[in-house]
């Protein structure tokens, strides 16, 4: 139980995919398919060195596009308008995690590796619009992808935000890793959370969650 951990947090910082929606959603094998078309038709590669680089350069950059932009010069905007460009109608409505994220005290952010635009998109599917102070995408971030340290530097100066008195709930746990060394409280979000020393809490269940923080 978190108790009063969270006593202190006057920001609420959340990621999107896999976060704000369940993972068996799976937006992402649909992008995933939509980054390696790109790829192959951009690059002009076959389609198994496309899956192949989408899969490395996430692994090795921290997101696909970060290292095409790295190392192919590849320009973002229609990259993202692109891959992003997926069928939304499966997700469902959440009045549970909506009601939680609105009783949060303080300020309510999203931040994410996906464009703004995306963002935006995917909240209103899940009817979470209008519940955030501010929703950053990637390209606020100066197109620096979490983990690195400076998308986190961007963001969070860019909100004003104290990361002593903040909190970031998160999927990929190793974007996790600079938000505990900066001082935010840390969740990892996943249906099969993990135990790590820059994790202070894992939940299957971020709306259940949420609820014990009211």
């Amino acid at each position: 139980m978190p108790g009063n951990a969270f006593d202190h947090v006057t920001t609420w910082v959340f990621d999107l995919d896999n976060t704000l929606y369940p993972p068996e959603a799976r937006l992402f094998d649909q992008i995933e398919v939509r980054m390696t078309a790109w790829v192959v038709k951009v690059l002009g590669v076959s389609e198994a060195e496309a899956d192949r680089m989408r899969r490395d350069y996430w692994r090795d950059h921290g997101t696909t596009l970060a290292g095409l932009m790295r190392l192919h010069d590849v320009d973002p905007g229609p990259y993202l308008s692109d891959v992003h460009e997926i069928d939304m109608s499966h997700l469902t409505r959440d009045p549970e995690l909506a009601a939680g994220i609105t009783d949060l005290r303080g300020r309510r952010i999203v931040f994410t590796n996906g464009s703004g635009p995306y963002a935006e998109r995917v909240l209103e599917a899940r009817g979470l619009s209008g519940l955030f102070d501010a929703i950053y995408g990637i390209e606020h971030a100066g197109f620096h992808p979490k983990p690195d340290r400076a998308a986190y530097d961007t963001i969070f100066g860019t909100d004003g935000l104290d990361p002593t008195r903040a909190a970031m709930f998160e999927d990929d746990p190793r974007n996790l890793i600079e938000p505990f060394a900066m001082g935010l409280r840390c969740v990892h979000v996943a249906p099969d959370p993990v135990e790590a020393p820059h994790i202070h809490y894992s939940t299957d269940n971020l709306a259940g969650f949420l609820r014990q923080l009211a």
